[in-house]
């Protein structure tokens, strides 16, 4: 990446991160990867200044049972010099080098961002372990790949926010992933990706834990998938809330005519999809 505007060497991405592909291939309890040092060193103190400038009024709030005290900033509405490195991610060398490493091939970046950008998380938030939404309604695409890029400085597991990798059953937790500064996590989305950051952020400094968001997609959605938005799951014996918001629509949708699914969906507002992208 060019230091100064995040850019990727079209010729040198052709063969980038294809070492990486078995590696995440064989990622358990389903394809991913941890990559230390993702970004340029230049490039990652870029993201962190770039973060604190970004803050401003034009941003997603959370705050309910399963997404406590957590923003997003969106990249059209941050610094234009963050909106640049943001383009990048979406620039067809960078998404080559998502492809050789998930071997995923074709993907499609948002224009739109929905859902990704700057995140951050405030002390005693958190995020429940969910599976994303699995088709983007406004592209008609579905979606495929998470990619995850840290922002936190001196970070450690006391501080909590560790990314969580849950089984297909939600039996246990297969990984914990503390938020350090520079690292990425690579996951394929599916119905079954299980992750969150349930631990609530506990830094003694009040920092927030910060991350960069992205999602990738590919033009295989078809009339015959079933699609849905963002699906939390509780873990066994905690307190962990099920949203029955959610499993009320979906219930509606799966019985209800189409003329009077549009109807209730007016009443409704719409549904959640222009927020339901998280983490």
């Amino acid at each position: 990446m060019d230091a100064k505007t995040g850019f990727v060497d079209a010729e040198s991405a052709r063969i980038k991160g294809a070492e990486l592909h078995e590696t995440y291939a064989a990622g358990d309890p389903f394809p991913h990867i941890v990559i230390d040092d993702f970004l340029p060193e230049d490039i990652i103190r870029m993201c962190v200044t770039e973060f604190e400038n970004s803050r401003h009024d034009g941003q997603t709030v959370y705050n309910r049972e399963q997404e406590r005290l957590k923003r997003e900033f969106r990249p059209d509405e941050m610094t234009p010099l963050a909106r640049t490195l943001f383009y990048s991610f979406n620039s067809r060398p960078f998404i080559r080098v998502i492809e050789n490493i998930t071997g995923i091939k074709g993907l499609i970046p948002d224009p739109y961002f929905m859902g990704g950008g700057f995140h951050e998380i405030s002390n005693g938030g958190h995020l429940s372990i969910h599976a994303d939404f699995n088709h983007h309604k406004l592209m008609d695409v579905e979606r495929r790949v998470n990619v995850l890029i840290y922002l936190n400085e001196d970070w450690k597991p006391e501080y909590g926010g560790q990314l969580e990798l849950w089984d297909n059953d939600m039996k246990g937790c297969v990984h914990s992933i503390v938020p350090v500064i520079n690292r990425c996590v690579m996951f394929n989305t599916t119905s079954f990706s299980n992750h969150g950051n349930p631990q609530p952020v506990n830094h003694p400094a009040g920092i927030t834990r910060k991350s960069i968001a992205l999602y990738y997609y590919t033009a295989t959605w078809t009339g015959d998938k079933r699609g849905h938005t963002t699906q939390f799951r509780a873990r066994p014996g905690t307190e962990d809330k099920v949203d029955w918001a959610v499993r009320r629509n979906e219930l509606l949708d799966d019985f209800l005519p189409p003329i009077l699914r549009r109807g209730l969906s007016k009443v409704r507002g719409g549904g959640r999809q222009a927020a339901e992208p998280v983490e």
